[in-house]
């Protein structure tokens, strides 16, 4: 089962998790970093870090890690610079995107290791509105790739850089987050099944009906929300839930819906929606 929600720490993170963490000063985001790709080497992982420096200085972030020259010479630690990877002015393809993971992932496994974690400050990526429609694209691509296999990310945004709306934007379509970043979270099980989290407050609920369309871009058939997780929502975001539903020619399950808000249905005689209550 991967992490989800609020998270406060980059350690404790398994092989199938996808973490946003959102910054203010970069050196908070190097220092999340270490944590998170120390364990990753503690797990018998590869780790991969990436960020828009030259490699240099990407190794010198590194040197808390134990060993960093050795883990380099062996393969276990890779770095990558941004800027030599990417054109920064240009927007992802996200099915490539993927692939180039899936790719990197299986070629750690053939040379022995557990899986790959890749911890990427992606600040530059999303400069743009095509930018970030492409990476708000991929984002529930690779959450399907990463619940299959070991691939676990920890996916950097400069909050200075980007604002908070942006960041939130993208953030609320990873499973796990920093505190601030989003007031709910978004992501896909399978095709037909999503996990909802977090507080539909105002703020969540002008990000979650673009959310819901990023996550689910087939239309038609069962919809199934797991929202065991959604500790608050009020009417308006139950019906965004039911609008999507509806404007997607498909029927729509609750599932885990506390019973505050599953009473509250029934109060506003939303219809053709079915309901699997908590207990």
């Amino acid at each position: 089962m991967r992490m989800a929600g609020v998270v406060d720490s980059a350690r404790g993170f398994g092989p199938h998790d996808h973490v946003c963490w959102s910054f203010d000063d970069p050196a908070e985001f190097v220092a999340r970093s270490v944590e998170f790709l120390a364990e990753g080497l503690e797990l018998g992982q590869r780790v991969c870090y990436v960020a828009p420096k030259p490699v240099e200085e990407l190794i010198a972030d590194l040197s808390g890690l134990p060993d960093v020259e050795r883990a380099l010479r062996i393969g276990s630690l890779q770095v990558m610079s941004l800027d030599e990877r990417y054109r920064t002015d240009e927007a992802v393809e996200p099915e490539q995107q993927v692939r180039a993971y899936a790719e990197a992932t299986e070629a750690a496994l053939a040379d022995g290791f557990g899986g790959l974690r890749v911890a990427a400050d992606v600040t530059p990526l999303v400069g743009s509105a095509a930018q970030i429609d492409a990476f708000c694209a991929y984002e529930p691509l690779v959450n399907r790739f990463t619940a299959t296999r070991p691939y676990s990310a920890l996916c950097g945004y400069d909050r200075g850089v980007l604002g908070a709306d942006v960041v939130a934007e993208i953030a609320c379509l990873h499973p796990a987050a920093s505190t601030g970043a989003t007031p709910f979270w978004l992501y896909a099980e399978s095709d037909d099944s999503m996990v909802l989290g977090g507080e539909l407050d105002f703020r969540g609920r002008e990000l979650l009906p673009t959310a819901l369309g990023r996550t689910r871009p087939r239309s038609g058939g069962e919809l199934v929300v797991d929202v065991a997780g959604l500790t608050f929502t009020d009417h308006h975001g139950l019906f965004a839930l039911f609008d999507f539903a509806r404007r997607d020619g498909g029927s729509l399950t609750l599932r885990g819906l506390r019973a505050g808000p599953a009473r509250l249905l029934g109060l506003l005689d939303i219809v053709d929606v079915r309901v699997e209550a908590c207990s």
